[in-house]
């Protein structure tokens, strides 16, 4: 665990020293890191007999978790959009009744 942190310290102070520096081919970068680490938890996941044996009741879990985690984002999305677009409806409304427009 302290040589995480120490990594991740390390990581802060050289952005820190090299934060005026133009480095656009970090992002690129880092894509490539992140895809070679979901190769490699691929291959640990695959090689584990366990995980492999329990696929079916991890799989429906992830599906339900994931129906879940969906259905709840879009129904508290469209309740935040009704709720903005009401709210500037009403103040475009007392905007135009204030400039003697429509009532």
């Amino acid at each position: 665990m302290l040589k995480i942190v120490l990594i991740m310290l390390c990581g802060i102070g050289t952005g820190y020293l090299l934060r005026n520096k133009k480095m656009s081919f970090l992002g690129r970068i880092i894509t490539a890191l992140i895809w070679v680490l979901l190769f490699l938890l691929g291959i640990e996941v695959g090689s584990n007999p366990r995980i492999i044996g329990g696929i079916q009741t991890l799989g429906l879990e992830a599906v339900i978790l994931t129906i879940g985690g969906s259905a709840g984002s879009v129904l508290f999305a469209w309740a935040l959009w009704k709720y903005v677009t009401a709210k500037q409806m009403k103040a475009s409304g007392s905007a135009d009744t204030e400039k003697g427009g429509k009532a």
